[in-house]
């Protein structure tokens, strides 16, 4: 119902618009990747089926691109682009080339505070561990882990059992997830920061401001 509502907006107040419909076609891709990102996810992770074999940090790096970011971050800036009369494919390309990584930025920090943030923090209590997601952190410790260690995160992940999930948390402790949290978050704002002053501001061109305003609201957030 909501997604139909969409088109009746859009036709209902921008028919008329000489983009409209390229906001059509924004809103079928959009849709058409979000669920892509929907089906990968549940695929690897499906509910009740943990199988740590199928999960890696490229499987999470699609799913969060796939089923986050183009929605929450590419889509509304194409919008706005859109509706001001940008044309130029380059134009949103370069957009897309820093959008996406934002948002991939911006699970990751989801990811680590499902796990590591208070619930007065995030106002919720974090499920990922007791629901086998495909998260940053359980692929991390993947990465990371010694056979006697792995043995723990398949015993251990995705139980809905509070010890269960308390001997996962103590392995990423272990693993010193909250230090290798924070130089990913460094490197990621820095990387993101050397593709925005990348963007050459010329005349009819994006501007720079736009994109750090972006990250500026959700570097170190923690909720």
């Amino acid at each position: 119902m909501i997604e139909s509502s969409i088109y009746y907006m859009i036709k209902k107040h921008l028919k008329s618009d000489p983009a409209y419909v390229d906001y059509v076609e924004l809103f079928l891709e959009t849709t058409f990747q979000t669920e892509l990102g929907q089906l990968v996810d549940l695929l690897t992770a499906p509910e009740g089926d943990v199988n740590l074999e199928r999960f890696s940090l490229k499987k999470h790096q699609l799913i969060v691109i796939w089923k986050t970011a183009y929605y929450s971050f590419y889509l509304p800036v194409a919008l706005a682009m859109l509706f001001v009369g940008i044309k130029d494919e380059k134009l949103f390309e370069q957009a897309k080339q820093i959008l996406l990584p934002l948002g991939e930025y911006f699970q990751v920090q989801d990811d680590y505070l499902d796990c590591f943030g208070t619930h007065e923090q995030i106002g919720k209590i974090g499920t990922d561990i007791v629901d086998g997601k495909c998260s940053w952190c359980v692929n991390i410790a993947l990465s990371l882990a010694t056979p006697e260690q792995k043995t723990i995160l398949e015993d251990n992940y995705g139980r809905k059992d509070a010890t269960a999930e308390a001997r996962i948390k103590e392995l990423y402790a272990e693993l010193e997830l909250p230090r290798r949290y924070q130089e990913y978050e460094q490197s990621s704002y820095e990387r993101l920061n050397a593709l925005i002053d990348a963007i050459p501001e010329v005349q009819g061109g994006l501007k720079r401001d736009l994109f750090r305003s972006f990250l500026s609201k959700i570097y170190k957030r923690s909720k």
